[in-house]
């Protein structure tokens, strides 16, 4: 019984600075939300004939960029990765 304690008092000692060194270490999602449109935003001028040529989806990425703003991130990071995918750029680091 007392090994068992022990070894409970071990794992938590080394366990919790592991623990908050993870949860402390990505990127916020807001944080990663301003990457990805800064990212958008800085290839955009660029590709204005490929938005002319209607594969652009210029509507849903500012539908996204929107999403962001208003702190819904779950619902903006997933579209503006694959719109950056989508025309070949890479995405921000998350670390």
């Amino acid at each position: 019984m007392r090994s068992l304690k022990l070894c409970l008092i071990a794992g938590v000692a080394l366990g919790l600075p592991l623990a908050s060194a993870v949860a402390a270490s990505p990127v916020s999602d807001a944080k990663y939300c301003d990457a990805l449109i800064s990212r958008y935003n800085a290839y955009a001028s660029n590709l204005e004939e490929w938005r002319r040529s209607g594969r652009s989806n210029a509507g849903e990425v500012s539908a996204a960029i929107a999403n962001c703003e208003a702190g819904d991130t779950a619902a903006g990071i997933p579209t503006l990765e694959k719109a950056l995918r989508t025309i070949g750029i890479g995405l921000p680091s998350r670390i």
